[in-house]
């Protein structure tokens, strides 16, 4: 699809209204049938569900992967077996510094003393200039993790992007995400079988897991007033 950045924000718009009941599969054959190749899917590599989703009715479509330099092995691991057994393209970006370069010019552990600016080295940016070849990106976010997703949209205009962005599962429930994997054998990070229920880079002030009683992300930048990355704010 071509059009002006003003189209695109109107298509989102309504796309947002009319798609709120549809199911993931149709929110992304939407997108894959509205975008073609420049429609991609984000993944963290904490599951593949919405790789999967994706796959199911755009065999191909690109899966955009954020290589930190912090990662735990387990998610370089999931994201090397989605590669070699789905039909996706696997895309890794890595951020404009080594980790070792970020330690020579900020000092080391970036990541204790300023998250937020670590976050947006290592994510924001790489992320931000990945998506320039697209016009629409998928991401898994959902409602129920946490009140600062409670209102996400299945189809919405990013602003700072000035792409549309889906969010295909966004009505979804833990309980519905774990019944897809078990019906459809989809690949999971081994760390969820830890006790993990939220995975991002593996110094334990990024990622931890967290306690009885706690919601999901708790153990995302614990102890700080920290709730996302950056990425989706």
């Amino acid at each position: 699809m071509t059009g002006t950045t003003t189209d695109f924000e109107e298509l989102a718009t309504r796309a947002g209204r009319e798609l709120e009941e549809a199911a993931p599969q149709e929110i992304l054959r939407w997108a894959a049938d509205t975008f073609g190749k420049r429609f991609c899917v984000t993944s963290s590599m904490e599951d593949a569900v919405v790789a999967h989703l994706a796959s199911s009715v755009f065999p191909g479509v690109d899966v955009v992967f954020l290589d930190t330099g912090y990662h735990f092995p387990e998610t370089i691991g999931t994201r090397d077996a989605v590669a070699a057994t789905m039909p996706v393209n696997v895309i890794t970006l890595t951020p404009a510094l080594t980790v070792a370069e970020q330690d020579a010019q900020y000092g080391p552990d970036l990541h204790d003393r300023d998250p937020d600016q670590c976050c947006a080295l290592r994510k924001v940016e790489p992320l931000n200039r990945g998506l320039g070849g697209y016009d629409a990106w998928a991401t898994g976010l959902r409602r129920d993790e946490s009140p600062t997703r409670a209102n996400t949209p299945v189809v919405s205009w990013d602003p700072r992007r000035r792409k549309v962005k889906i969010a295909p599962i966004a009505r979804w429930t833990q309980e519905d995400v774990d019944a897809y994997v078990n019906a459809n054998g989809v690949l999971l990070n081994p760390l969820l079988w830890e006790g993990y229920t939220s995975i991002g880079c593996s110094p334990l002030s990024c990622t931890r897991k967290p306690g009885e009683g706690e919601d999901a992300r708790a153990g995302r930048w614990s102890g700080s007033g920290k709730t996302e990355c950056g990425i989706h704010l």
